[in-house]
């Protein structure tokens, strides 16, 4: 009989434990971060994001899951399937690929991007002003047809301009795309070069250099990540290269006007904080930098390939740390 009421009080005891379980509530907010690879553009995307949090005192009052692809595709659907499984509050996609892989898994989760060019070209939103959906976010669509210009007012003898990015990157094809028709406009030539990962972008410069005056590359990931073997063929090569973003001026390109991807990732960590308040993202659109025109030119690379710097570009000029 003693027997029979401890078994019947045991079954009692785990049916209320995982009654209790099954209605438990996270501490915190979770918000699932996936950034596609290491580069200076999207680490400071998710650090402006993380300030946006910090500054309005909500940082310390949230979960947040960091994963990183390491620029492996599979490895997107993977840390995807981790936050839905996970039931995250949240998701900050970081990279064109990294919302796409995150909004083919969910259309329930809120999901933010930044570092993405155009979100109605990667099917994304259904438009800037109205995503309808669960996806917003903030955009760095760069001023591309300036950056051109630029070439031209630096570079006056300048006739053919190289251009190398990745084809699969459909932030990168929309940019060269509009790219090509500013050399045109100005009279100028084109000459281009794909590739597919980072594995490819030494021979690939090193074979467009030889074919043009000067080099411009768009906020194109894989190059981002490649920008030191970029920088170890055109300081050889003399090639002046224009920057679609000025972190890639930091790692060994010549110049950029372009947009702040910290400012950028911080306007992102704003919107975050409406949705934590209970606002979808249908009801915001997308956002862009309030800034796009800064000009930065590298001081050692000027050197390097005996650029001589305007007079009126003197402030632009850092000289960045190892």
């Amino acid at each position: 009989m003693k027997r029979t009421k401890w078994i019947a009080i045991a079954i009692i005891a785990i049916i209320l434990l995982t009654a209790a379980g099954c209605g438990a509530k996270k501490a915190h907010p979770v918000i699932g971060v996936v950034q596609l690879a290491e580069h200076i553009a999207l680490d400071q995307s998710f650090e402006g994001f993380q300030k946006a949090l910090e500054d309005h005192d909500m940082l310390d009052k949230l979960e947040i899951d960091y994963q990183n692809a390491q620029g492996d595709i599979n490895n997107l659907s993977t840390i995807a399937d981790r936050f839905v499984s996970r039931k995250v509050d949240m998701i900050l996609a970081i990279a064109t690929d990294s919302a796409q892989s995150v909004a083919n898994k969910t259309d329930e989760i809120p999901i933010l991007g930044t570092a993405i060019t155009s979100y109605t070209v990667a099917g994304l939103v259904e438009s800037d002003e109205h995503p309808g959906g669960n996806v917003t976010g903030t955009s760095d669509m760069n001023p591309v047809a300036a950056q051109i210009a630029l070439i031209k007012e630096l570079l006056p003898e300048a006739e053919v301009i190289g251009l190398v990015y990745n084809s699969g990157e459909d932030n990168s094809v929309l940019q060269i795309k509009i790219a090509k028709e500013a050399i045109e406009d100005l009279g100028l030539e084109w000459r281009e070069i794909t590739v597919t990962n980072t594995n490819d972008v030494p021979q690939a410069v090193q074979s467009i250099v030889t074919k043009c005056d000067a080099l411009y590359i768009p906020t194109d990931n894989t190059m981002s990540s490649a920008m030191a073997q970029v920088h170890g063929v055109t300081s050889e090569s003399k090639t002046p290269t224009i920057c679609g973003e000025s972190a890639q001026v930091l790692q060994g390109g010549l110049v950029s006007m372009g947009i702040n991807y910290f400012d950028l990732g911080y306007k992102t960590g704003i919107m975050a904080l409406e949705v934590l308040k209970g606002k979808m993202p249908s009801e915001l659109s997308i956002q862009y930098a309030d800034k796009s025109d800064e000009v930065v030119i590298n001081g050692f690379v000027a050197e390097e390939i005996g650029f001589s710097i305007p007079d009126k570009f003197q402030d632009a000029v850092i000289w960045p740390e190892d």
